[in-house]
């Protein structure tokens, strides 16, 4: 038997320098621009949440940071994009995306909402981080304020443009939904072209529905008693 003289300071040291990840990063993304961005961001979000709310195996969020690097704190190597989707992973809320933390999954789409002051960064830096580096399969971008509205699906590791629909709307084929604008917001549609409606929206559409069915009952009742009048009818 060979004794090795080990100094368990050594060992100590050596532990001490390899690098773990932190965990429960708080997100780290400045406020965000104008109302136009807060309101779009909510919007998208809520809207997803309502369509989709009896799958439990999505997560999407807004203005919130992606870590990506281990070594982040020191490099400040992550980014916060607008809105981001991550499938088939746990529906719950959190204080940022921690990728080493997510079982190394990246979004499978994100959207960046431009701006004078960010629209060069988004259609340059970010869209080769989110092609090269991220691989995110989705990507859109809309300014809230011009409309420009631009999406693009990753291709043998490029980024393709999404043609537009006859209706304009562009197609996510990780999420089955299309993306298009309306009424100056971007919103999402279904995949038969259909706006999905948020919840206020859906019940002032039932109440209306049902304010119409009564009018025409009302109308067909006094046709009715028209006839009936006419014919020397009581119509009581």
């Amino acid at each position: 038997m060979v004794l090795l003289n080990i100094n368990p300071s050594s060992i100590i040291e050596e532990v001490e320098e390899i690098p773990f990840p932190p965990c429960n990063l708080d997100s780290d993304e400045p406020p965000l621009e104008t109302d136009f961005h807060r309101e779009q961001i909510n919007v998208l979000i809520r809207l997803l949440k309502y369509w989709w709310s009896d799958r439990p195996n999505f997560y999407i969020s807004g203005n919130l940071t992606v870590y990506y690097n281990q070594h982040q704190i020191k490099t400040r190597d992550f980014r916060g994009p607008d809105i981001f989707v991550v499938l088939d992973t746990e529906k719950r809320d959190r204080r940022s995306w921690m990728v080493w933390d997510e079982d190394g999954k990246y979004p499978n789409l994100v959207i960046e909402l431009l701006s004078n002051s960010t629209e060069s960064v988004d259609r340059g830096l970010k869209k080769k981080l989110y092609q090269d580096v991220w691989r995110v399969p989705n990507y859109f971008w809309f300014h809230p304020e011009t409309l420009e509205f631009q999406g693009y699906h990753l291709v043998d590791g490029k980024y393709q443009a999404i043609a537009p629909n006859n209706l304009g709307l562009l197609w996510s084929d990780q999420l089955e939904l299309f993306l298009g604008i309306n009424q100056n917001q971007l919103r999402w549609f279904t995949a038969k072209g259909l706006l999905i409606p948020l919840p206020e929206e859906q019940e002032r559409f039932e109440k209306n529905q049902e304010r119409q069915a009564k009018e025409q009952a009302l109308q067909k009742l006094e046709q009715m008693k028209a006839i009936l009048r006419s014919q020397g009818i009581d119509h009581e």
